[in-house]
């Protein structure tokens, strides 16, 4: 019996890496084996960084929301512990915001909180 390989198939899989690894320097993106290794790497880094991405953001506005109370007195975990008592519905996101960009609202919220 001759013997039975696929190579439709086979080409199809190793087309279809190919195709994803365009745009990588040298190797990377037309000798298979190093594409496969370039590939997989890539996809664990864009999983594990999407998850980073929002600790790496959450820090970013916990120390803006924090300089932004100090220069009214207060720290971050006071001001935080006053919001959340006053029932203030407001995000990291959005007070990080107001404090950067808006300091007459963010002041306005601090002297609601005080």
């Amino acid at each position: 019996m001759p013997r039975s390989v696929n190579s439709v198939a086979k080409r199809a899989r190793r087309k279809k890496i190919l195709n994803q690894t365009k745009g990588y320097f040298g190797a990377r993106k037309n000798v298979y084996t190093v594409a496969k290794n370039a590939l997989e790497k890539a996809l664990l880094y864009a999983y594990r960084d999407r998850k980073q991405n929002k600790r790496n953001f959450r820090s970013l506005w916990i120390q803006r929301i924090n300089a932004g109370a100090r220069e009214h007195g207060l720290s971050y975990s006071q001001f935080m512990g006053k919001v959340k008592a006053n029932n203030i519905d407001l995000n990291r996101k959005v007070l990080a915001d107001l404090a950067m960009n808006h300091p007459d609202a963010f002041k306005a919220i601090v002297d609601q909180v005080k």
